[in-house]
């Protein structure tokens, strides 16, 4: 063995016998996490006027009970929930309740107008909503195909426009269309959700070349993908692109465990936005050897 090994082992020795022994029956539930400093924490952002730590939106449909969802929100640590106005309504003397079960979580309530297929349907619920839940916060869906339930750009742009004079802050759900995305920031809209595939379909982001293409065009502008979100590799992947954040439902209220997928999509956002921020290497075409060899010793 030579001198140079000899040395270097008996510093690692010594540094290993200073490193705190882990204590028997510890489990990695029970290891404290890594401390991590103030600038890796996420950042704050602003978004219909609110700042918010979680990018991270979730619906509230479909969960197998009402405890499964409240810890679901939890886990999540999702600041925004969205509610099915029209849905809960249809259920008569049980809206009551689960829209105080909602409020409990101090999360703040995004109404919603799915269901809707028509500007006067969108507008007449929405109204309601601002009545029911006292927010001017509104995601605005008016549904143009009964199949796809792909918005209805005609129609979104319409109830959009007479919202936004009646004082609404509207999310509107939106295709990821560059030219239909400008006409509602024209109307008045300050945040766009462009969808990332169907509502509940779980097939991802079917097209990110456009969703690169709005986030090029529109710098400035909140842009969270709402539906078709199916595991939380696509929320990693659309927050790398550099969205601002993502809205889903069913991927998390249709897991075997909800909670443990929302913890899971958490962490996955997070992650997708400190790697946005952090800047990702771009891909090369050929091999590129992380640790050069011409000029270093080999230790024997």
């Amino acid at each position: 063995m030579t001198s140079a090994r000899r040395d270097w082992e008996a510093a690692r020795f010594a540094q290993v016998k200073e490193e705190p022994a882990a204590r028997a029956g510890d489990t990695e539930q029970n290891v404290p996490p890594p401390r991590l400093g103030p600038e890796l924490a996420p950042q704050a952002w602003q978004v219909g006027g609110r700042t918010l730590q979680s990018r991270f939106f979730l619906g509230t449909a479909g969960y197998p009970s009402p405890q499964v969802l409240q810890d679901a929100i939890a886990a999540s640590g999702a600041q925004v929930v969205t509610v099915g106005l029209r849905r809960q309504l249809a259920q008569g003397s049980e809206a009551g309740d689960f829209f105080a079960l909602v409020r409990e979580t101090g999360a703040h309530l995004l109404p919603n107008t799915a269901g809707c297929h028509t500007a006067r349907e969108a507008i007449t619920l929405a109204h309601m909503a601002r009545e029911l839940f006292d927010t001017p916060w509104i995601k605005l869906e008016v549904v143009g195909d009964a199949h796809t339930l792909q918005p209805d750009p005609f129609a979104l742009l319409e109830a959009a426009t007479q919202l936004v004079k009646d004082g609404f802050t509207v999310f509107p759900y939106c295709l990821d269309d560059l030219v239909s995305c400008q006409r509602l920031l024209d109307a008045g809209c300050t945040v766009l959700m462009p969808w990332g595939a169907p509502i509940g379909s779980g097939q991802g982001l079917l097209n990110p070349s456009a969703l690169r293409t709005l986030r090029a065009r529109l710098p400035g502008v909140p842009l969270l993908v709402d539906a078709g979100i199916g595991s939380p590799k696509d929320a990693t992947q659309a927050l790398q692109m550099g969205l601002d954040g993502v809205l889903l439902n069913s991927a998390i209220a249709n897991a075997v465990d909800p909670v443990r997928m929302a913890r899971a999509f958490a962490l996955a956002i997070e992650a997708g936005r400190l790697g946005f921020e952090a800047g990702i290497m771009p891909p090369q075409d050929m091999a590129v050897p992380s640790t050069p060899v011409a000029g270093y010793p080999i230790l024997l």
